[in-house]
């Protein structure tokens, strides 16, 4: 493979998109860490998965940021994972030191690569990652709205017992607890959930969406998500390495749009070669505007103590 992408941070979110890419035949890919001799294990672990798995993709793993030279994408999936009974914002300052390293290595040594944010808090740390690197913001986005989505769709398919690659979703807004799921822009092989679920029930899938990285914390006791993490991340760097133009949510900075600015959010993009390629304005309803705002504004409060 020619294709180069850098995954930073080999704990279980970074090591998943680094099976996924491989698995994928996406590219080659460069796992790396600041702890020493993690990221060569893992890496060496999954080159000798692939002669089972049939991927040519190679892997290595790293300590050195000089092997980021020549990527074309850059996922950032370094920082602290949450607790349970720690949210979000909880992890705001500890991981904002440890993206601004990140990024300015970026900066350094793959100045042409996009990159992808899965850090959390996702929409406050891709806007840092943006201003850091001071990169054109085409090249700098999030993945927010893929994973909500997909949570959105899990939920749908169960409820429906029906095949969860039917179900389309859209969710906009921050990746935390102030989502906006939109089920009128969600359903079915092009049926309405209106025409399948009741209020009710639609209502009680979007609380659940709200609150799905949640769920999975307070499971799992000891860590949080990283399998639907991961894919979803890798679904929006298959978009930019393929230029599928895919119509996927991200969060992106806004200057304008749905009345936002100077803040990254997550709306529908078309995701291809160059990136972000396009911002899809949806027409919303009154409170979809406001509790997208609303949203917004809960980001730009984390921003103030980062000194944006």
């Amino acid at each position: 493979m020619n294709r180069k992408v850098v995954v930073v941070g080999a704990g279980n979110v970074g090591a998943s998109v680094s099976q996924y890419l491989l698995e994928g035949r996406l590219a080659d890919v460069v796992l790396l860490d600041v702890v020493e001799d993690m990221p060569q294990g893992k890496a060496l672990d999954l080159m000798e998965a692939g002669p089972s798995r049939g991927y040519p993709c190679r892997i290595i793993g790293t300590n050195d940021y000089r092997d980021m030279r020549n990527a074309q994408l850059v996922v950032i999936t370094a920082g602290l994972a949450r607790k349970p009974g720690m949210s979000r914002e909880d992890l705001l300052q500890k991981n904002a030191g440890i993206i601004k390293s990140v990024v300015e290595n970026i900066v350094e040594y793959a100045p042409q690569a996009f990159v992808l944010v899965v850090s959390n808090p996702l929409d406050v740390m891709t806007y840092h990652a943006l201003k850091t690197s001071n990169f054109p913001k085409h090249r700098v986005f999030g993945q927010a709205g893929v994973l909500d989505a997909n949570r959105f769709k899990t939920f749908v398919a169960l409820g429906l017992d029906v095949a969860v690659t039917d179900v389309q979703a859209i969710v906009l807004g921050g990746h935390g607890d102030t989502m906006v799921p939109l089920p009128r822009y969600s359903g079915v092989s092009g049926i309405p959930l209106s025409e399948l679920m009741s209020t009710h029930e639609i209502q009680a899938i979007v609380e659940r969406t709200r609150k799905g990285g949640g769920e999975i914390v307070s499971l799992l006791k000891t860590g949080s998500a990283y399998y639907a993490p991961a894919a979803s991340a890798v679904e929006m760097v298959r978009g930019v390495l393929n230029d599928e133009r895919r119509v996927l949510p991200a969060s992106t900075l806004m200057e304008g749009e749905y009345g936002l600015e100077d803040i990254c959010i997550g709306v529908p993009v078309v995701l291809g070669s160059g990136g972000i390629e396009k911002i899809i304005q949806l027409e919303l309803a009154d409170e979809e505007q406001r509790a997208l705002t609303r949203s917004a504004e809960t980001y730009r409060d984390q921003l103030k103590i980062l000194g944006y």
